[in-house]
């Protein structure tokens, strides 16, 4: 009886999963491909699907099977009653927000994103203002359906989060904000800085796109499992285990924007192509959390693509691409480039000692909005304020400013928090990573990433959804999740670069 009710379980899960897939299709379209004048119906189209999925994952069917399956939870394989487990939760919370909010949410999200990428264009935060605001209400009735202890923000970091909370995030971030404040502080005022005077000029957008793809294919991305776009803002989706879409965003005036995006979701990619296939179309088939998620792509792009075995091997062939400006350039040289500290106003291009203080800012906005100590009118000043704060710049513009990332469009609310914890994770998977792999900087310098990746498989990628983000990291590192590792990792490398 049960392994009956688990098949039918499994069917009606994969059902869910397809609606899923399909809708998420139609937002990579509008996000890469789609023509401007498809907006409104591609936002009817996506509302709809979203409401199937809600109304299929949802129905009485569903719930009957998973609390008959959770009385005999004993009987199954252990895999079988994580599934069990995991789709239960995620059916409690669903049941709690009504189909006709969850169409409505998703008109919403897809009118913001158009009314994002006009203010953007225009660079007017009043372009998008009205927009967001009507997001923030739904919000707000999000957290009252799906209830809270202690800040209404908790109720949506769940979604992301799971177990984490914004009173935590706040100490947290305190500790962050005050100890990288201080380092680059140390670093600006540091006699020895970087040459990048051969960086300036133009650097040709094809090049560019050629050299991120071969370093995704030597990353070990299976491109006949997914594939890499351009689009306004770089994301990683799937719709398959071997259907996994990356995008990047080229800039001929910065020769490492496109590469780094290519990396950083590359990471994330690898992450979502790692899935065991036996967990295909159920909810085992997703990343931990968002914070891990992040994890997979920090390291990618800052642990590896920024080290000095990474351009010891890759140097030459950026040499090879551009051999008239480059001749003469050296591994050093890149390293030191690549990992300039510089307070910038842009999140996505943010070096790492900085990049910490782009989300704490975005998250004590959100926890102010939902929190009702701030106005969604009173952002760009918010975030101006904050800006000259933490990283002592003044935006030009709100396109600058508070514009600049697409989240709040699509209704993301406490998702920005997982980036800085996926930093955090980062550090204390490396460390780990350094003892098992002792050579592991010599396989980086001749290319060959496959132990890397061997391991990530191994110890994060496999697990799917099988253990919280806590779980993980105490089952790879023997401790919890700690901010110590990742502020070691900074001052090591950075004290070494700038001579601290």
């Amino acid at each position: 009886m049960p392994q009956e009710k688990l098949s039918q379980l499994r069917a009606r899960l994969g059902e869910v999963s397809d609606i899923h897939s399909a809708a998420s299709l139609l937002q990579w379209d509008m996000e890469t491909y789609m023509p401007p004048k498809a907006a409104p119906a591609r936002g009817e189209q996506i509302a709809t699907l979203s409401a199937l999925a809600h109304r299929a994952f949802t129905a009485p069917e569903m719930g009957a099977l998973l609390h008959d399956l959770r009385q005999t939870v004993e009987q199954l394989s252990e895999d079988d009653a994580k599934l069990v487990e995991i789709a239960l939760y995620d059916y409690e919370r669903a049941v709690k927000l009504p189909e006709a909010f969850v169409h409505e949410f998703s008109l919403e999200q897809s009118a913001a994103f158009q009314a994002w990428l006009k203010a953007r264009v225009e660079k007017k935060f009043a372009l998008f203002q009205s927009r967001l605001e009507k997001l923030w209400q739904l919000l707000r009735r999000k957290a009252d359906l799906l209830g809270y202890e202690g800040s209404p923000y908790n109720a949506l970091l769940e979604d992301y989060e799971r177990g984490m909370t914004a009173e935590k995030l706040k100490v947290l971030f305190g500790v962050l904000a005050s100890c990288q404040r201080d380092l680059i502080r140390r670093i600006v005022h540091s006699s020895r800085q970087p040459d990048v005077s051969w960086t300036v000029g133009e650097w040709n957008e094809k090049t560019q796109w050629d050299f991120s793809l071969g370093v995704l294919k030597d990353m070990g991305f299976d491109f006949e499992a997914g594939r890499q776009d351009k689009s306004v803002h770089p994301f990683t989706t799937n719709f398959d285990i071997c259907d996994v879409r990356i995008t990047t965003r080229i800039d001929e005036r910065n020769l490492f924007s496109a590469l780094a995006s290519s990396i950083h979701e590359g990471g994330h990619a690898l992450y979502e192509q790692g899935f065991r296939l036996e967990d295909r179309r159920t909810p085992l088939a997703q990343a931990i959390s968002l914070g891990v998620h992040e994890s997979q792509s920090r390291l990618w792009e800052n642990m590896i693509g920024k080290s000095l075995a990474f351009w010891k091997h890759y140097a030459p062939m950026l040499r090879d691409r551009y051999p008239e400006r480059l001749a003469a350039l050296t591994p050093e040289q890149v390293y030191a480039a690549v990992n300039q500290v510089r307070p910038s106003l842009i999140r996505v291009e943010a070096d790492e000692c900085t990049y910490n203080l782009h989300i704490i800012l975005r998250f004590e906005i959100e926890a102010g909005l939902m929190e009702g100590t701030l106005k969604v009118c009173d952002i760009p000043q918010v975030w101006n304020e904050k800006m000259r704060d933490y990283l002592g710049l003044n935006p030009p513009d709100d396109a600058a400013g508070c514009l600049q990332d697409i989240h709040w469009s699509h209704g993301l609310v406490g998702y920005f928090p997982t980036y800085a914890l996926g930093n955090l994770y980062a550090a204390q998977i490396f460390e780990k990573i350094m003892q098992d792999i002792p050579d592991l900087w010599t396989q980086i310098e001749t290319g060959c990433f496959g132990g890397l990746l061997g391991w990530l498989r191994d110890n994060v990628h496999k697990h799917g959804r099988r253990l919280t983000a806590p779980q993980l990291i105490e089952k790879i590192t023997g401790n919890e999740p700690d901010c110590e590792p990742y502020l070691r990792y900074l001052e090591n490398k950075f004290s070494s670069l700038y001579g601290l």
